[in-house]
């Protein structure tokens, strides 16, 4: 019985081990290809399901200024270099400040748009909803690694 046990705790270890040195990385990659691979699909018309209510809500927030191509094609670039950047690993403190601006954004709809998403207002999600609030990982994700821009490890 001893043995399994040390067995077991050599194994936690290394895997713990493993997740410290690598989970930060994993983390970065990851969300880069989530804003890479959401902004891209915003450059093809009706592959996004967040394209309508992105658009309606920048035009709300800019005052009908500009057109909904330049806001979509505007959003699909944003996020694109969002996700680049974290790929990439480049320019960490100005790629995490375009997630969080973007992320202030998405936030919006839930004031500007609440009948479309949620169905029973405030607990019930639709769709657009659970889309947007799904932007609470991202965040966190975007906190963690902003701890790490000056080298430093987050710390629990």
């Amino acid at each position: 019985m001893k043995i399994r046990g040390k067995a077991f705790q050599k194994a936690d270890i290394a895997i713990t081990t493993w997740m410290s040195r690598n989970g930060l990385t994993f983390l970065r990659i990851s969300i880069g290809i989530i804003f890479l691979w959401f902004g891209v699909l915003k450059y093809f018309e009706d592959l996004s399901p967040a394209e309508g209510i992105a658009i309606r809500s920048i035009d709300a927030l800019t005052f009908h200024v500009f057109p909904e191509k330049l806001i979509i094609v505007g959003l699909a670039t944003w996020e694109v270099l969002i996700g680049i950047g974290l790929l990439l690993n480049v320019f960490m403190r100005e790629t995490l400040l375009l997630l969080f601006l973007q992320m202030i954004g998405t936030f919006t709809p839930l004031f500007l748009f609440p009948s479309e998403v949620f169905h029973v207002f405030p607990v019930a999600l639709t769709l657009e909803g659970q889309y947007i609030v799904k932007n609470i990982v991202l965040i966190s994700a975007g906190l963690v690694l902003g701890a790490t821009v000056r080298g430093g490890k987050p710390t629990s």
